[in-house]
C-alpha cells in the first residue's frame, strides 16, 4: 500500500504544485471563498468523488465511497486567506492587493486534494467511506461551526488534519501528543465613569485611569492567583474611549483575547475576570460590564490516532523525519470544534527552507513554503487514512 501511495504521489507532484500556485495567486478572505470552492469542487469531481458545494456557506464536502466498515473518516483542510499584503516577490504571488495566503491554507487545500486523488486511485478500495471537508473561515474561527451546522460530522468516527509550520524544516513532520493548541476566547470590558473637566479630576470618575488599573491588575493577578503550571495569556489588544484631551472620559472599552490550555482554568475565567474588574471599579464608583465570549477549545490530539500518524511517517520517510513537539502552541485552531464530536489528530507539516537564514513566521507578508513539503504531506495524510482503516478492520 505504501509503495503505491508513494508512486502516485510522485506522479501527481507537478500537478500538486500547479494547484498550490493557482490557489496562492487567487486568495480569498474568510467567508468569501467562492472561486476557491468552485476550483476545489472541480478537482474533486474529476477524481470521481461525490461533491457538495455551499456547505457551511462557502465550504465543499466530498465523499469517497469504500467498503461496509462502520463510521466515516473525515479529512479536513481549510481554504481562507488573510488580509495581508504579500511581499514575497514570487512569480505566482497574490493577484489580490491586501490579501495573501500567509498561513499556508493554500498548502492545506492542496494536500487535501492530493490525498483525495491518491485514495481514489488505489487498486483496492478502502474498507469504509472517507469524507473530505474543505472548510472556509478558519481565520475568523467561524467556519468549523458553519460546517457542523450543515451536518458534516454525521456518522464521523475520526478526523484528521494538518497545519504547515515554518520552524519545522521541509521533509519533516511535527507530531504532538495531547494539547496542540490553546483554547481562544474573546473578552470585552466596558468601564463607565463620570465625565468632568480635565483640571478637576476629583469631581469626575476617570474611566481611562480605572481602565489602566484593570489592565495592570489582570496581568499581575495571573502570576499570583493562577496555577503557573496551567498556561494562561490575557492580552488587551484594543482600547477606545474619551472625547477630548481636556475632558475626563466617562467610558472606555477594552477588547482582548484570552488563551488557556486546561479546561478547568478556562471554565472559571469569566468569573475570575469579573471579580478582578469589580475589585478595581467599585472603590472609585465606576460601573462595568464584562462580556466573555467562548471561542474555540484546545486541539487535543487523540493518542491512538497520533500514534498512527507517527508510525506512518516513520515507515514512509524514516524516524529521523519525525519531529516530536514537546510544547503546545497558544495559537488557536478551529479544528478543535470537530474534536468535540469525534476523536482526531492534527500534524505539523514542515515547510521551512533548509538553506535560508530566516524562515518567516505564519501571518508574515514574506511567509513562504518549500513546495517539496507538499508531496510529503500528501503521503502522510493518505497513508494515515489507509492505516486508520486497517486498524478498524483488523481482527
Amino acid at each position: 500500500m505504501l509503495s503505491q501511495i508513494r508512486a502516485l504521489a510522485d506522479k501527481i507532484s507537478p500537478r500538486l504544485i500547479e494547484i498550490r500556485r493557482h490557489l496562492h495567486s487567487h486568495p480569498e478572505l474568510s467567508g468569501q471563498e467562492y472561486k476557491t470552492a468552485a476550483y476545489v469542487a472541480g478537482v474533486l469531481s474529476s477524481c470521481g468523488l461525490h461533491v457538495q458545494e455551499m456547505v457551511g456557506k462557502t465550504g465543499v464536502v466530498a465523499e469517497l465511497a469504500g467498503g461496509e466498515a462502520e463510521g466515516i473518516l473525515a479529512i479536513r483542510a481549510d481554504m481562507d486567506a488573510l488580509p495581508i499584503r504579500e511581499l514575497t516577490g514570487l512569480d505566482y504571488a497574490s493577484d489580490q492587493l491586501g490579501i495573501m495566503h500567509a498561513c499556508g491554507h493554500d498548502v492545506h487545500t492542496t494536500v487535501g486534494l492530493g490525498t483525495a486523488m491518491i485514495l481514489s486511485q488505489l487498486e483496492v478500495p478502502l474498507p469504509g467511506t472517507t469524507r473530505f471537508l474543505f472548510q472556509p473561515a478558519e481565520e475568523t474561527a467561524q467556519g468549523a461551526r458553519w460546517m457542523l451546522k450543515d451536518g458534516v460530522m454525521k456518522d464521523v468516527a475520526a478526523v484528521l488534519g494538518l497545519h504547515v509550520y515554518p520552524s519545522v524544516m521541509a521533509g519533516d513532520i511535527g507530531i504532538r501528543y495531547g494539547a496542540l493548541t490553546a483554547a481562544a476566547d474573546d473578552l470585552e470590558i466596558i468601564i463607565v465613569g463620570e465625565s468632568g473637566h480635565g483640571a478637576r479630576p476629583h469631581e469626575a470618575v476617570d474611566a481611562i485611569w480605572i481602565a489602566s488599573q484593570v489592565i495592570t491588575t489582570l496581568q499581575q493577578s495571573i502570576s499570583r492567583t493562577q496555577n503557573p503550571l496551567h498556561p494562561l495569556v490575557l492580552t488587551i489588544g484594543q482600547i477606545s474611549g474619551g472625547r477630548a484631551p481636556n475632558v475626563i472620559a466617562d467610558s472606555v472599552k477594552l477588547l482582548g483575547t484570552v488563551r488557556s490550555l486546561h479546561p478547568d482554568t478556562r471554565e472559571h475565567l469569566p468569573q475570575w475576570i469579573e471579580n478582578i474588574v469589580a475589585g478595581v471599579c467599585q472603590p472609585y464608583g465606576a460601573k462595568f460590564e464584562v462580556n466573555f465570549r467562548r471561542g474555540v477549545p484546545s486541539v487535543m490530539n487523540d493518542e491512538a490516532l497520533t500514534q498512527i500518524t507517527q508510525s506512518c511517517v516513520e515507515e514512509a520517510f524514516g524516524s529521523e523525519h519525525v519531529q516530536l513537539i514537546y510544547e503546545p502552541s497558544l495559537g488557536a485552531e478551529d479544528f478543535s470544534v470537530y474534536l468535540e464530536h469525534a476523536p482526531g489528530t492534527m500534524f505539523r507539516l514542515g515547510v521551512g527552507f533548509h538553506d535560508r537564514p530566516v524562515n518567516y513566521p505564519l501571518h508574515h507578508p514574506k511567509f513562504e513554503v518549500d513546495e517539496m513539503a507538499i508531496a510529503r504531506g500528501v503521503v502522510t495524510m493518505a497513508y494515515s487514512a489507509c492505516r486508520y482503516w486497517a486498524s478498524r478492520t483488523e481482527p
